[in-house]
């Protein structure tokens, strides 16, 4: 990879949209590794937002250099790569008709991935940066404090400290990075003020929740950043006697969803494919997935929620009785 890299132009690296903290640290650890082996400068990319308080901590905090994808010109830069996504899964703004030389991802392989130049794909590992952690480690790439802090960051949260999804080589980058991390620096990443949104967007969820058994199906209603989905789909997982969880949100002319589950015997990438089958783009892995529907005005949220929450219940079998979260 750096060999080919190393006679081509400029580099950009693409990250997908509303970056959480596994692709913003994969990113920075790819541009560190460049810069070191090769002196090359990438550019990192992003669409969306970010808008979850952790991430945005992270961004500010690490000052992990980000440029708005609409900025970008593709003709521009000969190697372009792909981290934490891969080519038409629908949450990355690369235009189909561009072709990624360098996909790096933990999520199960998609199709077009397959023609790419360098394709790295380990659905085994809990999170892309522990990929790139071990790219810097057989290179002899020091990780300076920062960097250190991102992947760190990275590997506790996509793993919930290596609760969820972790293998041993998350393991055991968590372990040999946590003596490098600022632990300043992450105690302001973990422990953010909260923007008075965060809080609509709970009451909303609370008051929207029904609860079918061991499942919960929550509606945040129209939310301020997409990320709060998926931030309250881990929430409320954790409600006692909960397995699996729905959460779905409106933003722009989008609808977000976001799943969690604690039950090995559900694969949450495969159930919210089989959601949006046909009306939107979905991906994810064993215990969390998300997905989204383009071009969903106001008037037909609540219809289309409607129609994802009955196959959601359909595709895990549940028949029970909805029942309000809060009374």
């Amino acid at each position: 990879m750096l060999t080919w890299v190393s006679g081509r132009g400029r580099i950009l690296i693409v990250v997908h949209d509303n970056p959480d903290p596994d692709s913003l640290a994969s990113a920075m650890a790819l541009r560190h590794l460049f810069a070191v082996k090769l002196n090359r400068e990438a550019v990192i990319a992003f669409s969306g937002m970010i808008g979850r308080s952790e991430n945005l901590a992270m961004a500010k905090l690490l000052q992990i250099p980000l440029t708005p994808f609409p900025l970008i010109d593709l003709k521009a830069f000969p190697v372009v790569c792909l981290l934490d996504t891969q080519p038409g899964t629908g949450n990355n703004s690369l235009p189909l008709d561009v072709r990624a030389d360098i996909v790096i991802d933990h999520h199960p392989m998609r199709d077009g991935s397959a023609s790419c130049r360098w394709v790295d794909i380990r659905p085994n590992y809990g999170t892309t940066a522990t990929i790139l952690y071990e790219y810097l480690k057989v290179q002899g790439v020091s990780v300076g404090t920062k960097l250190a802090t991102a992947l760190f960051y990275a590997i506790k949260s996509e793993t919930q400290d290596l609760g969820r999804e972790a293998t041993r080589p998350d393991r055991d980058a968590y372990l040999v990075l946590f003596p490098l991390a600022n632990k300043t620096l992450l105690n302001s990443i973990t422990r953010p003020n909260l923007p008075r949104e965060y809080f609509i967007a709970l009451h909303s969820a609370l008051e929207h929740a029904n609860l079918y058994g061991k499942v919960l199906v929550a509606s945040l209603d129209g939310v301020q950043f997409p990320e709060v989905v998926s931030e309250l789909a881990d929430l409320l997982v954790r409600l006692e006697g909960t397995e699996t969880v729905l959460c779905l949100g409106h933003y722009s002319h989008e609808l977000v969803l976001s799943i969690r589950t604690t039950s090995e015997e559900i694969n949450a990438g495969e159930l919210i494919r089989k959601l949006v089958a046909g009306i939107g783009t979905a991906g994810g892995h064993g215990m969390m997935a998300g997905g989204k529907i383009d071009e969903v005005e106001p008037e037909r949220v609540g219809e289309l929620e409607a129609v994802l929450t009955q196959r959601f219940l359909t595709e895990l079998a549940v028949t029970d009785p909805p029942l309000a979260l809060v009374p």
